[in-house]
């Protein structure tokens, strides 16, 4: 099943997003739907960065254009879609040019929608684990349900209470006006006069009984008011407000809307019947008329009520975001970002009525360019929702004197300046004229696409500790967080970048790094400096920018492995090495580098000598250029230490705690086999990197610490030695290369654990090694091996020619140790870059 036809399967809440994301201009629905496979099979991504991939994508895009054309023109029923796809393709003509623009922008959409997918299936596990949670909500719901049955019910009743007052008036008056034309005896005339003070006074009970019926609804709309505005809309704002900031909440307006619509058309019930109460007064009053007295007041409360609800009923429904932002509320001048407004009324004598206008607080001055006015629209939202969607806004930076900061207090940087973007419009509706006015979350403005680290973690803080939207003075006396609050805040980052949040061990073990060992964090806080503008400690760089590093690396290239728990990613080396030696021989674990500030993931295992001494030995980090040359499975499925004679072993068996590797890590590798891998007509070699296992240094063992230079993972070295060497094998492997590396691209350290402690769980053993994973040497050049694996029926220039053309093919490396001080096995994970193969003439 296709990404667009899981997308087309989704529940209303999710489908509109999808809906939403097309309506912009960039790149139409209709293309993407009869396209759709074709779309996911390209890789946009790579398109972008490549001009000369992206050029041909182009013309294939433009020649699928024509041929949906030409369906479209021989079925009868299909002109509109055979006239908008040549509109289409006329389009996309403008990006002839820069067709890796057009490749930006399609994998910009593919990627929310996968995004939309993710929270889509967030949803529903969110929905299994908080059972509790979901049963007090829809508790909640059932109560406001009741109150609005119980209040319609009690209109309707009204409503014949009214006509049946009105008869009784009609009658009354009938017999009072037959009794003043009726010439009849003063006996017969007293009797008259005593039947129509009996039918007065019964009109006056029920004109009393009315009254009092309207004020005791409108004590229940009151209550129900009260909890729809104060409770249902404020908890709906504040899961807006957390969903921003990644939390898995459900932000559907679906349900407020009908109840916002719902008790409205209930107070405009009520405003009618008041207003048939001046028309029976206008036909006949008396002396101590009820009406006259106490009709103005539940008139007033009445136009309150409406007032009230129809100023609550005009919300922000998608917040401020650009197109590939950040996130949401994070804003850049001179880009254009989208936002929208809905009034919950849905009424359809107001669509395409109410104009709505959009402006920006004066905290900092901007000039605000687009489409500044639009009406509400029904057609604008999938469930004829009154929404006005602004698309296309940007905003421009006023210089204001020599600076250009406006009036802003210069204590604070541009990434704490909060700004809000308002709008405003009339409501004119069955006699009551409202000015609606409502105004997005704080957003943050950068001028400089590097300022979006530092804008976003202001949007978490102030999202994460204020529910108060007009507070954009909030940095100027910012509060500090408690543990509680900040581990929820970065469980959901992970979860919006990874499927995942984290698990009580993982934020114990960040706990215990911020605050040290405690019985409870609990109490614990954690400050807006210490956050984003202190460096760690022995570090150039904040805690933040450390966490965001992380979060890039898992959302870019570990999202799987860490959606489905094989990365631990936050423990302390400490438990890390009692970790795996309780394990068997092989036993590994992923964990993130705490060095690295951009981002970085390492893997460790355990092995033992032969006297069952266990040895926990550490990689160097991978960071996301490492990561980008090559998946993270593939680096786990083919990495090889020499162990005795020179023998090259995979030293990787079980990820923690004891799932074989290629069991957890299999149906990511890429590597294909048999008739499905096009290098195998002519590749019969695969060249695997290697470290000598002799003369690795011992390690200190030491006790869990914070974020300490002791226990961080060392930085590069270049001054290693050169006594290890490339290993050439009769294998098939995707980790190739096309070039050959500079001796100083790759150096090793490795980390032996000298300490002699026998594991509890499992009793001394030889260190492991599989007979898979042993291979034997070459000498031979990889040009030598590259011919002899040629069969003799295969053309060899056009071989050769693809051979050192492939962007995979991999060259000589030379690994080298370092020196005996150092704590660590390092790999460096830079060994997968192209450099470019050197250009060897091909005769004809």
């Amino acid at each position: 099943m296709t990404q667009w036809e899981r997308l087309q399967q989704l529940d209303t809440v999710y489908s509109q997003r999808a809906f939403d994301l097309y309506n912009r201009d960039e790149f139409p629905m209709e293309v993407r739907h009869y396209l759709a496979h074709w779309i996911e099979g390209q890789d946009w991504e790579r398109a972008s960065r490549d001009s000369s991939q992206a050029a041909f994508l182009f013309q294939v895009l433009l020649e699928n254009l024509d041929n949906q054309f030409s369906r479209f023109a021989q079925e009868k029923d299909s002109f509109l879609l055979q006239r908008n796809f040549r509109r289409y393709k006329q389009n996309f003509q403008k990006y002839q040019e820069e067709p890796y623009t057009l490749a930006t922008i399609i994998n910009w959409f593919l990627v929310k929608e996968r995004e939309i997918l993710n929270d889509a299936e967030l949803a529903q596990q969110v929905q299994a684990l908080q059972v509790q949670p979901a049963a007090m909500e829809l508790e909640s719901q059932r109560q406001v349900e009741m109150s609005l049955k119980d209040l319609k019910t009690k209109v309707e009743v009204m409503e014949h209470s009214i006509r049946c007052l009105e008869e009784q008036q009609d009658e009354f008056d009938f017999k009072y006006q037959t009794h003043l034309m009726d010439s009849c005896t003063e006996e017969e005339k007293k009797m008259q006069v005593e039947g129509l003070q009996k039918m007065l006074n019964a009109l006056d009970k029920c004109r009393r009984n009315f009254l009092s019926d309207i004020s005791a609804m409108l004590d229940a709309a009151d209550i129900l008011c009260s909890a729809l505005i104060d409770e249902e809309l404020v908890d709906w704002k504040r899961r807006q407000q957390k969903s921003c900031i990644g939390a898995p909440d459900d932000t559907s307006l679906e349900h407020l809307e009908k109840w916002f619509t719902q008790i409205i058309e209930c107070m405009f019930q009520l405003q009618k019947f008041l207003q048939k109460l001046d028309e029976l007064v206008g036909k006949m009053t008396y002396d101590n008329d009820p009406i006259l007295v106490r009709k103005p007041p539940l008139k007033s409360r009445v136009d309150t009520l409406l007032t009230h609800l129809i100023k609550s009923s005009f919300v922000v429904e998608t917040q401020p975001s650009m197109p590939q932002g950040r996130g949401p509320l994070v804003l850049r001048t001179n880009v254009q970002f989208s936002v929208k407004v809905r009034l919950l009324y849905k009424v359809s004598e107001l669509n395409h009525v109410m104009k709505v206008t959009v402006s920006v607080n004066k905290f900092r001055k901007f000039n605000v360019l687009g489409t500044l006015s639009k009406a509400l629209n029904m057609a604008e939202s999938m469930n004829g929702g009154m929404v006005a969607d602004f698309r296309h806004l940007t905003l421009k930076d006023q210089k204001v004197g020599g600076g250009g900061k406006g009036i802003n207090d210069l204590s604070l940087s541009v990434t704490e300046e909060l700004h809000r973007i308002t709008f405003q419009t009339q409501f004119d509706y069955q006699g009551l004229s409202v000015p609606l006015e409502t105004s997005s979350l704080p957003v943050v403005v950068v001028s400089n696409s590097s300022q979006q680290q530092s804008a976003w973690a202001s949007v978490l803080w102030f999202n994460m500790l204020c529910s108060d939207p007009k507070n954009v003075k909030f940095f100027e006396t910012s509060p500090a967080a408690t543990w509680p609050q900040f581990g929820e805040m970065l469980s959901w980052q992970f979860l919006s970048c990874g499927k995942r949040g984290l698990d009580s061990d993982q934020l114990e073990t960040l706990a215990i790094k911020l605050f040290g060992k405690q019985q409870s964090y609990d109490s614990c806080k954690i400050s807006w400096t210490k956050f984003s503008k202190e460096n760690l400690p022995d570090t150039n760089f904040t805690l933040w920018v450390w966490l965001d590093g992380i979060l890039t690396l898992v959302k870019l290239y570990l999202s799987d492995l860490w959606s489905d728990g094989s990365i631990m990613g936050f423990v302390s080396k400490g438990k890390e090495r009692l970790l795996l030696k309780k394990k068997q021989n092989g036993t590994f674990l992923l964990r993130f580098s705490e060095s690295i500030k951009d981002g970085g993931i390492t893997f460790s295992w355990v092995q033992y000598a032969n006297d069952g001494t266990p040895s926990v030995q550490t990689v160097k980090p991978f960071t996301s250029t490492d990561l980008k040359q090559i998946a993270l499975p593939d680096i786990l499925c083919n990495f090889r230490i020499m162990v005795a004679e020179n023998i090259p072993v995979n030293p990787l068996c079980y990820l923690y705690p004891n799932t074989p590797k290629d069991q957890a890590f299999g149906k990511y590798y890429s590597e294909k086999t048999g008739e499905e891998n096009p290098y195998l007509k002519y590749l019969k070699t695969k060249l695997v990197f290697v470290s000598k296992e002799n003369g690795c240094s011992g390690v200190r063992e030491g006790p869990e610490s914070d974020l300490s230079t002791k226990d961080r993972d060392p930085p590069s070295f270049s001054d290693a030695g050169d006594d290890d060497l490339l290993l050439q094998v009769f294998e098939k492997s995707p980790m190739l290369s096309s070039s050959t590396t500079d001796d100083d691209m790759l150096n090793s350290i490795l980390d032996s654990d000298s300490e002699c402690t026998v594991p509890d769980a499992f009793p001394p053993t030889a260190p492991h090694t599989s007979p898979s994973c042993l291979q034997h040497n070459f000498s031979e050049s990889p040009l030598d091996i590259f011919a002899d694996a040629l069969s003799p029926d295969i053309d060899v220039n056009v071989t050769l020619h693809e051979f050192i053309n492939s962007p995979n093919i991999l060259n000589g490396i030379n690994l080298r140790m370092l020196p005996e001080e150092s704590d660590d096995f390092v790999l460096d994970s830079g060994l997968i870059q192209d450099l470019g193969y050197p250009n060897i003439p091909l005769t004809p």
